[in-house]
C-alpha cells in the first residue's frame, strides 16, 4: 500500500468530480470543448476516461504500478490538452487554471507514485 495514501485518494476524488460534470457537460467544461474543438462525437468518451482514471488511481493506492501507470497517462491526457489549448490560441482560464493546474497534480502523483 502507498503510504501516504489521501494524495492519490483526492486525485481520484477530483476526476470522479470531473467525470460526473462531462456525463453532460455543464457550461464550462462545453465551452472549453467547443474553444479547443475537440470533436462532440468523442464527448461521450470523457466521463469513461475520467472514471477509469478516478478507479485507477484508487486501486494503485494498493497495486503501485497501477497508480503509476494511471499517474503517467494522466499526465500524457492534460499535455494533450495543453497543446490543444494553445494550439486554439485559448490563453484564458481554461488553460491557465484548469488545464494547467491540473497537469501540475498529475506530474506530482506520477513523481509521487514513483518514489513511493
Amino acid at each position: 500500500m502507498i503510504e501516504p495514501w489521501w494524495p492519490l485518494a483526492v486525485l481520484a476524488l477530483i476526476h470522479f468530480g470531473d467525470a460526473l460534470l462531462c456525463i453532460k457537460p455543464v457550461g464550462f467544461v462545453r465551452r472549453c470543448l467547443v474553444d479547443v474543438g475537440f470533436p462532440e462525437r468523442y464527448w461521450r468518451l470523457l466521463p469513461l476516461l475520467k472514471f477509469a482514471a478516478a478507479a485507477g488511481l484508487v486501486i494503485g493506492i494498493w497495486f503501485r504500478p497501477l497508480a503509476i501507470l494511471t499517474s503517467a497517462a494522466l499526465v500524457c491526457y492534460f499535455l494533450i490538452a495543453f497543446t490543444s489549448h494553445i494550439r486554439a490560441r485559448d490563453f484564458g482560464r481554461n488553460l491557465f487554471l484548469n488545464c494547467t493546474g491540473m497537469l501540475a497534480a498529475c506530474t506530482a502523483a506520477l513523481a509521487f507514485a514513483i518514489a513511493a
